[in-house]
């Protein structure tokens, strides 16, 4: 028998003089026993997130990511085709919920169009260096549950190969192609002879297994290396912005697609020779699957498609596959 069907019982036996407290009593007794069956509904899920590309992640978490562009180009002129692997390496640490540092190493490898030179008359060799550290850090405030903003603040160790007073030709070489390979918004990790603060904004809308997102970029360079006759400006200021929209078809597999651009604010004497160089937009799109480790770990790969729009990327027929593979904890 019940404890609630004893309770009745022992009322009866009593009589009506029990009154009114053992019935409320007996009441107390049933609403408990109701509470304990009644089971506890578990919070819901977040949305899933659609991890750009190129641009940063709105989203905290600890994550070990490697992410490595393969790009193939030719030159304008001979029409000889040459290619470029740039790799970056990120690991970031949840301190909070709201904040997370981040380092990010890189290195990249050119194989030039065969009988490249440089102006001087160098021939350009097959080579592979190490470009600038970024550290930083990205702070997330959510302003509703479908709208995030992530506010980033970065710099760079200007300690890579090919900077200071005597840069090897090809090491410059395998620098300037990196960033074209990484279209052109890494740019502040390329620069080894400037010291480099950027900081930005993204900001996100994710629900029902759609993001669309939105970055913005200030790069502010300062030059701490070289000479003013191998590097003759002193500062240069440049801006990068994307898109992201990205859906998940299954929870295991979604879909994104990016445009990027970016433009120099200042006029590096670069630019002064050749108009082209301001302005760099490009486009992508790829799959990402997503595969749950465990209860905290996640492993996200995939693999885009990324092609220039204009010039100088689009003259010389840049074809850009990029592969990431981040594991989160």
């Amino acid at each position: 028998m019940s404890i609630i069907a004893r309770t009745f019982s022992f009322i009866r036996s009593r009589g009506p003089g029990m009154g009114c407290s053992a019935l409320l009593f007996a009441s107390c007794i049933a609403a408990g026993a109701s509470a304990q069956a009644t089971p506890t509904q578990a919070p819901p899920k977040p949305p899933p997130y659609s991890l750009p590309w190129q641009l940063r992640p709105a989203a905290i978490a600890t994550v070990l990511r490697s992410d490595t562009a393969f790009a193939s180009y030719k030159n304008p002129t001979s029409g000889k085709s040459g290619s470029t692997i740039a790799s970056m390496l990120l690991g970031s640490f949840k301190v909070t919920p709201e904040f997370a540092p981040l380092v990010r190493l890189g290195a990249v490898s050119n194989d030039p169009p065969e009988g490249s030179k440089t102006p001087a008359g160098v021939t350009l060799q097959e080579h592979a260096s190490f470009i600038n550290p970024l550290i930083g850090g990205t702070y997330l405030f959510k302003l509703s549950p479908q709208l995030r903003l992530a506010a980033f603040v970065g710099m760079t160790v200007p300690v890579g190969d090919g900077g200071g007073d005597s840069p090897g030709p090809s090491t410059a070489a395998a620098n300037a192609a990196g960033i074209y390979a990484r279209s052109a918004m890494d740019n502040a990790m390329f620069a080894v002879d400037y010291f480099t603060v950027l900081p930005g904004l993204d900001l996100a809308y994710v629900a029902g297994g759609l993001t669309v997102q939105l970055e913005a970029t200030l790069l502010q360079l300062w030059r701490v290396r070289s000479t003013k006759m191998l590097q003759p400006d002193d500062s240069r200021t440049n801006f990068t912005a994307g898109l992201h929209v990205g859906y998940f078809f299954i929870p295991q597999l979604s879909i994104g697609a990016e445009l990027r651009h970016q433009r120099w604010l200042s006029t590096p004497t670069a630019v002064a020779k050749d108009s082209s160089l301001r302005d760099t937009t490009t486009v992508a799109i790829g799959l990402r699957a997503h595969f749950k480790l465990s209860e905290t770990a996640w492993l996200r790969p995939g693999i885009a498609y990324a092609r220039g729009l204009d010039d100088p990327m689009d003259a010389r027929e840049y074809n850009i596959v990029q592969l990431d593979v981040p594991v989160s904890f």
